[in-house]
């Protein structure tokens, strides 16, 4: 059976510097060059790991053409030569596969020791093997031409319409004349149990069908490609027959199944195209003979697409040639067995049969002698360039530079290739290989024209994106179309080796074209964001951490990042952002090293995301850079996480509590959320685990939902993940403390969160300081709670009210000099679910506010500051006695007050409010919902 058909076409060297050119067909094999294929693949952007799939298909390639030449060898050149026999005609095949472990073992040894002493050697017997395979090639041309006017006399012999094994008989009849009686032949005696003429004991089948003898080659002119244009495939098993001989179809004996022809494995058209392709696995060998060529930019297009002409002419042709003279069942007869283990091709072929076996011997064995030569130097080519850690020692050799550490492993993975013996099993793993080395090349192709990268220029004009991607989409169909199982095990290799590559690979100046395809993929994703503002089903915090660096440019607060990889979990965006105070001509080594801190620490604590690092003359002005600018198009930042000013009483220097209190005023005017985990050297490491306790809400002011949904955040993080929630809201004397409750359970319901409720009951004296916003934000809190109580079909029709948009009442500070006069109305902004009516019953409540809110106006400096301590103070009793076990607890965050003279106050309102807890977050929020009923 001829594997591989291998013609290579050189110029004659006149001279030893002369221009070469390469023209390579399907099976040809690299050759030794320092600049091989796997260079052009790296310095192309391909992705990395083409050169390990085209390295293993090379490798195995090897196995094959040992395991073809060993087939050559002992079934048509030497049969006596076989160690291993069958007990009975049942075994022959694991004898067979026995025997090509041993013979393709000892060739392999032979040909590793040949390419050890010198590539040199290989190189001389090349134009041996080339002349070879072209003679070979002419042969059978002329054989089937010949085949026209005298066919080759090659019969066969046939029992009804099945094929009877040739070996085991000497006369294709029943009966044989002997002198001048009639006796039983050979044949009779292998189907019947005695010799004398009685059928009582032959088989049925044999009795009732006629033994007739056919030509197997019968000629180009015969006509026989019409029996031969469809397909046939069979079972394991399965006998081989002839359709159009008559047929008395009876059931015999299992006892005479060993003397027909029949099929050892199952075959389809997948495993047929898995067995025949790696006789095309050649086309890119001539780029590895790169650094032999004066012009390889022009020589291998050339050679390239002449040799897939040429494979393609002589492949095709020799299909049509062997269906067009030779019988169906001589063709689908693997080893020969109905023609006396001949080599059916050679048969046919003029003027010699061997001829073609000779040919085919040291085509293999030269096709082996080259992929033996070529592998290794693929190995050790990757293995210089530092791309694979693991592989550097194979990029060592003899002093001569002869990859010997990569000869060795070679060797090892061939030997994989002959210890599983069967031709059948090799070429799928050989052909899935290959097939990703083409694919990926394709890819890559596409990619690099699509992405349009400046260093993407091929000189072959011929060439368009949509031809790669059909030549990609064709070889992972044939990776799945010849053996689906072998093409996941293959993929799933190669992932394992591009992730390794990536994690453990050195960084090369080539780079690769999986960068483009993000940054492309980035752009495009960005530019949708840009469409439109997130609707309140997809809200979650986009969090810009601000980080404070001590002396030494290290993160002075490391938990920060701790809180923040426990609130993301690793989804959206976070960014990392830290300000130097100083001149950016002088700092830039500083910001660098900034950056650099930050990133480790980022890595450190888990969080996903970006670092930026900006210079400014003063640290406020550098966070209100920082505000504005980080993030690009609709990936930014939505939520400001700081951390709080610690020591500011004793601080004979203001800035540091100025700056808080400037961040909080730029988060508000932004329309940002605000956090402020105080006392954050508390809060747990990522290591630590909470098997119990809770985490408490104080849901004071309505502030768009921020502080439901940051608890419900913390509890996906394995941190956080047992303790439980529980709100508490506050009510005045004079409120229905028993229906709020059953009003917020009924709503924490409707928005799928579980939590505890309780209401704490407080004298309007009391919380008089947040009386400022209870006119609005009160309200606004105690309108949700009221829908609730709506009807199904009300809620239905208020459903339909529901948009996303920024509050239609602007969230003023919670802690503020003045009380606003106006209502602004943001049509274009709006979130909140109002209705026109709610609207106006929110400007006659505003006009009729209660007489004390008006006299809190009036009330002098210092009586405000009292109010407000008070206030504070009565608070955080009622907070540190109903909080004081709990894990976490947040807080609605005052806003600053319009009046800067005002600030100390404000800074020394929120010391006494959080006094005596240990871990507190306070939140502000941004001026629109994140959470509703309705998402």
């Amino acid at each position: 059976m001829l594997y591989s058909n291998r013609t290579i076409t050189e110029s004659k060297k006149k001279k030893r510097k002369k221009r070469k050119k390469v023209y390579t067909n399907s099976t040809t094999v690299t050759m030794r060059s320092r600049n091989n294929l796997l260079h052009i693949f790296l310095k192309e952007n391909v992705l990395k790991f083409i050169g390990l799939c085209f390295y293993l298909g090379t490798t195995f390639a090897a196995a094959m053409y040992i395991l073809g030449a060993i087939e050559i060898f002992l079934k048509y050149l030497i049969p006596q030569a076989a160690i291993f026999h069958p007990a009975d005609i049942h075994a022959g095949s694991g004898a067979m596969l026995n025997n090509m472990r041993v013979y393709g073992t000892i060739c392999l040894t032979l040909m590793a020791v040949v390419v050890f002493v010198g590539v040199k050697y290989v190189n001389k017997f090349a134009s041996l093997f080339l002349a070879c395979v072209i003679i070979s090639i002419v042969s059978i041309y002329a054989g089937a031409i010949k085949s026209i006017f005298h066919p080759p006399e090659f019969p066969i012999c046939m029992l009804g319409n099945r094929t009877l094994v040739r070996d085991l008989f000497d006369v294709c009849g029943k009966t044989v004349v002997v002198g001048n009686d009639t006796v039983p032949s050979q044949l009779w005696k292998n189907f019947c149990s005695s010799e004398n003429s009685s059928s009582a004991h032959c088989d049925e089948y044999f009795l009732q069908n006629n033994v007739t003898e056919i030509q197997s080659i019968p000629g180009l002119a015969s006509g026989i490609i019409k029996e031969n244009m469809w397909g046939d495939y069979m079972d394991k098993g399965q006998i081989l027959e002839k359709a159009s001989l008559s047929s008395v179809d009876v059931h015999g004996s299992m006892e005479t199944f060993g003397f027909y022809v029949s099929a050892d494995i199952a075959t389809s058209f997948t495993l047929l195209v898995g067995i025949f392709f790696p006789s095309a696995t050649g086309i890119m060998a001539g780029s590895n003979r790169s650094g032999d060529l004066r012009d390889a930019q022009k020589s291998i297009p050339i050679g390239t697409i002449l040799a897939i002409t040429t494979t393609s002419l002589v492949y095709f042709s020799s299909v049509v040639l062997f269906g067009a003279c030779i019988e169906g069942v001589v063709l689908r007869d693997k080893f020969g067995d109905a023609v006396s283990k001949n080599l059916v091709v050679g048969t046919l072929s003029w003027p010699s049969p061997w001829v073609i076996v000779i040919g085919s011997f040291f085509s293999t064995v030269g096709a082996g002698l080259q992929s033996l030569t070529g592998a290794p130097r693929l190995l050790q080519a990757i293995a210089k360039d530092n791309i694979i850690p693991f592989l550097r020692v194979f990029g060592h050799g003899k002093a001569n530079g002869e990859p010997t550490w990569a000869l060795l492993l070679t060797g090892l993975i061939a030997e994989l290739g002959i210890l599983i013996a069967s031709l059948d099993m090799v070429a799928p793993i050989l052909s899935m290989f290959f097939l990703m080395c083409y694919l990926f090349v394709n890819l890559a192709c596409a990619v690099q024209t699509l992405l349009r990268t400046p260093n993407w220029r091929p000189r072959f004009r011929y060439y368009h994106w949509a031809l790669s991607f059909l030549g990609m989409s064709m070889c992972l169909a044939l990776m799945f179309i010849s053996s689906w199982y072998y093409a996941i095990v293959a993929m799933g290799i190669a992932g394992m080796i591009y992730k390794y590559i990536e994690y453990q690979g050195a960084e090369k100046e080539w780079g690769d074209g999986i960068r483009g395809l993000s940054l492309s993929a980035a752009r495009y994703a960005l530019l949708r964001l840009e469409a439109g503002p997130p609707h309140t089903k997809n809200w979650r915090p986009q969090l810009l951490v601000l980080l404070k660096l001590d002396e030494d440019l290290h993160v002075k607060y490391p938990r920060m990042l701790t809180f923040a990889s426990q609130l993301k979990a690793g989804k959206g965006l976070t960014i990392v952002g830290s300000v130097i105070q100083g001149n950016f001509l002088e700092c830039y080594g500083e910001t660098q090293a900034s950056e650099q801190a930050i990133k480790n620490m980022m890595e450190i604590e888990r969080v996903k995301g970006f670092c930026q690092v900006v210079v400014a003359s003063k640290v406020r002005e550098g966070i209100a850079q920082l505000i504005q600018s980080c993030g690009l198009g609709g990936m930014k930042h939505n939520t400001v996480v700081m951390g709080w000013p610690y020591g500011w009483r004793q601080s004979e220097d203001p800035r540091a509590w100025k700056s808080f209190i400037n961040t909080v005023r730029c988060t508000t005017a932004a329309h940002l959320a605000l956090m402020v985990p105080k006392n954050v050297s508390f809060y747990p490491s990522n290591h630590e685990r909470f098997s119990d306790g809770y985490i408490d809400v104080w849901w004071i002011v309505h502030d768009g939902g921020m502080l439901m949904l940051l608890p419900f955040l913390l509890k996906q993080h394995k941190v956080w993940r047992k303790c439980k929630m529980r709100i508490f809201t506050v009510a005045q004397m004079d409120d229905n403390s028993i229906q709020m409750k059953k009003d917020l359970a009924t709503f924490l319901y409707q928005l799928r969160l579980e939590a505890e409720v309780e209401v704490v009951e407080m004298h309007d004296s009391d919380i008089s300081a947040y009386t400022y916003e209870r006119t609005l934000m009160m309200e606004q809190r105690s309108q949700m709670l009221k829908q609730m109580r709506l009807s199904s079909a009300e809620r239905d029709r208020e459903a339909q009210l529901v948009k996303d948009r920024h509050s239609l009442i602007r969230m003023g500070s919670l802690y503020s000099d003045e009380e606003e006069e106006t209502i602004e109305v943001l049509p274009e902004k709006t979130q909140m679910t109002w209705t026109n009516e709610k609207i106006e019953a929110e400007r006659r409540n505003r006009s009729n506010a209660p007489e004390n809110f008006r006299e809190l106006i009036s009330i002098k400096p210092d009586q405000s500051n009292v109010r407000r301590m008070h206030t504070a103070v009565k608070l955080n009793e009622v907070i540190v006695n109903k909080s004081h076990d709990a894990r976490l607890v947040l807080l609605n965050m005052p806003g600053p007050p319009r009046n800067p003279e005002g600030d100390e106050n404000y800074m020394e309102f929120l010391e006494v409010l959080t006094e005596g807890l240990e871990r507190v977050l306070l939140v502000r929020g941004g001026g629109r919902e994140v959470i509703t009923i309705y998402s």
